[in-house]
């Protein structure tokens, strides 16, 4: 009966929501590539790929998530060397990171919407040996297809705020079944692990691990650009007080911009560099700019030729994707978006890891165990209000000598809490070796 009215309401929910649901693909733009995986529907080379073959299937939502599981994916390379990986990701965004930074043994796909019959196709092309969420994204449907067939399924890194303990148990006659049905839970946190088992997850299947996302702050390689080049191209000097704001949100980039002018008063060398968190936002960040008369270029207008003279220039607006570490290493001072107008807050590590100094807004919902740890030990700094963000950013760009000792600070708290990697993938790694035991049969 649950079953049957969850996909009664699923179906009516997807006929209302199918115009904005279109809009947001439109927006985001590369939508129509394979666009049939995501209603179940995988082309015949991806299946030759995977028949007979031991498939470890695991799913990231977007760019957040698929940073973390291309770090997960080298690991599990490494510990399940003659396994089949596959990947899913939900949105156009992660795609475009996946297929920019997974190698070609990996086969990409997007996640199939949560309807039973998409479902159920999807998982007979896959045939996947375990599944791994990263964090979060849980539908009914897909955890009711892996139980029906007896497969395995993993949560990692996961956390879970009150506030959606509370909306989980307020629904746990659909959702206890499902959290019963986990083979391990890697956890972020004591208190996760006890909220999780409060909601039908077995303990045993509960590993604290930490948050993979101190082992994944900086991935390895090269940075995707040169950001310093890119930034005398457009008149920047290699001497100039950099302020980066990280994955910032509606009403956010103008408070920075009025902050930004007053600051140019007592440091004519300051630059401001804008990355909204979704690039689509770009065209509305550039048009309040204007407004406020700040002259400022969009990233995606420089080119190899773009040359724009010195001091012709205020601000970057980066309106693309998969770029915000690069400039986070040009940066003096790093604001974390998405914590000063808009609640939750965005991810303090990767700045962090480069040894940045990190201030962040009240609005650290997301990451409260993280955030509380960095001013724990005086690796970030908090500010209320626009007026205390002001005061912070203005003490920060006069010494030099604070800005080194905050970020040497951070810079620690990511060193201390490395190490969830391993764990996990031990985790993983051991089910999919009982798996192979019991079913020894796929070829390698």
């Amino acid at each position: 009966m649950i079953r049957w009215l969850y996909n009664l309401l699923f179906n009516l929910g997807l006929v209302v929501a199918a115009p904005f649901y279109f809009l947001k693909l439109q927006r985001r733009g590369g939508w129509r590539e394979n666009f049939g995986q995501r209603w179940g529907r995988y082309d015949g080379v991806l299946k030759q790929t995977l028949t007979n073959r031991r498939v470890v299937w695991l799913h990231a939502v977007s760019v957040g998530e698929v940073n973390l599981c291309l770090q997960l994916v080298d690991a599990l390379q490494l510990r399940l060397p003659h396994h089949k990986l596959v990947v899913s990701t939900t949105t156009s965004t992660g795609m475009a990171e996946l297929k920019r930074r997974l190698p070609s043994s990996v086969s990409r796909i997007y996640y199939p919407i949560d309807r039973r019959r998409q479902v159920q196709r999807a998982l007979s092309a896959i045939h996947p040996r375990v599944m791994v969420f990263i964090e979060s994204e849980l539908w009914p449907n897909m955890i009711w297809g892996l139980q029906r067939r007896g497969i395995p399924y993993f949560l990692v890194n996961a956390r879970i705020s009150e506030r959606s303990h509370r909306r989980y148990l307020q629904g746990a006659f659909l959702f206890r079944g499902i959290f019963a049905g986990f083979r391990g839970i890697a956890v972020q946190s004591p208190e996760d692990g006890a909220r999780l088992e409060s909601l039908g997850v077995p303990a045993r299947a509960i590993h604290l691990t930490g948050s993979l996302k101190f082992d994944a702050a900086i991935p390895p390689g090269k940075p995707p650009i040169d950001a310093r080049a890119l930034l005398r191209q457009i008149g920047v000097q290699d001497d100039a007080l950099i302020l980066v704001a990280g994955s910032t949100h509606a009403g956010e980039e103008v408070i920075l911009a009025r902050i930004a002018e007053r600051l140019r008063a007592h440091f004519p060398n300051f630059f401001l560099i804008l990355v909204p968190r979704h690039q689509e936002r770009g065209g509305e960040v550039g048009k309040a700019l204007t407004e406020l008369g700040i002259r400022f270029v969009f990233r995606s207008l420089i080119h190899p030729e773009f040359r724009s003279p010195d001091g012709s220039v205020d601000c970057l607006v980066v309106n693309t994707t998969g770029e915000l570490r690069s400039f986070y290493s040009c940066a003096d001072v790093v604001f974390i978006g998405k914590s000063l107008t808009a609640q939750g807050g965005q991810n303090p590590i990767e700045p962090a890891a480069l040894g940045k100094p990190v201030v962040f807004g009240p609005h650290m919902e997301n990451f409260p165990q993280i955030s509380a740890q960095f001013l724990r030990q005086r690796g970030a700094l908090q500010i209320a209000d626009e007026t205390d963000l002001e005061k912070t950013l203005e003490k920060l760009l006069a010494s030099p000598a604070e800005r080194r000792e905050l970020g040497a600070r951070g810079q620690a708290v990511v060193r201390e809490n490395q190490g969830a990697m391993n764990k996990t993938v031990e985790m993983i790694a051991t089910t999919v070796e009982e798996a192979d035991s019991a079913n020894p049969t796929a070829r390698e």
